[in-house]
């Protein structure tokens, strides 16, 4: 297998220029008017989501279905406790692995220990199959969704799991950051998010999330400096007003600090169209609401 280039930003962070990945991802969301949602792994549905409510601030309305697999392979206790970069690693096994969002372009993976209030808690969906999330005016909602089903903090492998969170040695769990939910989705490390929680610890976790093609942030980045010149014109006319060194300063501060982020902003996330549309997902739906009536 051909691997990306990396771009290495860092101990905990990289991004992985991905190739010869031109057709849709495995892992993809699809949808169909009005408001109509399936997050499908191959040929597999895993979740079907719909938008319910007037206005701006509807409910996106979930259910989740068993057969989601994890793109990552086992982690042994032993590897844990090494001094392997998690980041790379994640990198590496997901490059080789089916039933993974990567298609071609830039995908940055990056540690992360810390989180706002409720992410963890009242924004993780614990129930399962169904779910229901608050969406902001706007769009987004900004909490955590498992893609199967949490285990007890009691059940075996989750009891293990909690000696290395207690030691430090728990591996991150793997999250997949969707632009449209304004949160996340987790690819891997089920069980090693309930055992950190269980421990009153916060997950560690890396997160997967595109970031713009070289093109497209280029192209911005022409458009902002365009912008910036224009901006200290404006400055310049006016250079005997005392106050203009430090309006220069800061024009010239955000200006950097802009071009600087642009390679690593978040683009909206990928849709592709429902085969079949509506009708599809209503079929769908309908199968899964026969199976569970109280969803």
């Amino acid at each position: 297998m051909n691997r990306g280039h990396r771009e290495l930003l860092g101990p905990g962070r990289l991004v992985l220029n991905v190739r010869d990945r031109p057709g849709p991802p495995a892992l993809r969301f699809e949808t169909a008017d009005p408001g109509r949602l399936l997050l499908r792994q191959g040929d597999r549905p895993v979740l079907l989501g719909r938008s319910v409510g007037e206005g701006c601030c509807p409910e996106l309305h979930l259910h989740r279905l068993d057969g989601y697999r994890s793109p990552l392979p086992p982690l042994r206790s032993s590897a844990m406790r090494s001094s392997v970069n998690w980041p790379h690693q994640y990198a590496r096994w997901l490059e080789e692995a089916d039933g993974t969002p990567l298609r071609d372009g830039r995908w940055e993976l990056a540690r992360r220990t810390g989180f706002p209030p409720g992410i963890w808690t009242e924004d993780f969906v614990r129930d399962w199959p169904g779910g229901r999330l608050a969406l902001y005016c706007g769009g987004g909602w900004h909490g955590v969704v498992p893609l199967r089903r949490l285990s007890a903090p009691d059940a075996a492998r989750v009891k293990a799991y909690r000696k290395h969170a207690r030691d430090g040695t728990l591996a991150p769990v793997l999250l997949w950051w969707v632009a449209f939910l304004d949160g996340w989705v987790i690819l891997d490390g089920h069980d090693r998010a309930v055992a950190a929680l269980a421990e009153d610890r916060t997950p560690e976790c890396v997160e997967l999330g595109r970031v713009p093609d070289e093109e497209e942030w280029r192209r911005a980045a022409e458009e902002v400096t365009e912008a910036h010149e224009h901006r200290m014109q404006g400055l310049a006319a006016h250079a005997d007003d005392p106050d203009a060194g430090r309006q220069r300063a800061t024009v010239e501060r955000a200006y950097g600090e802009t071009i600087a982020s642009l390679p690593y902003g978040v683009p909206p996330t990928g849709f592709l169209a429902l085969p079949g549309g509506a009708a599809a997902w209503d079929e769908l739906a309908a199968r899964v609401m026969f199976q569970f009536p109280r969803d």
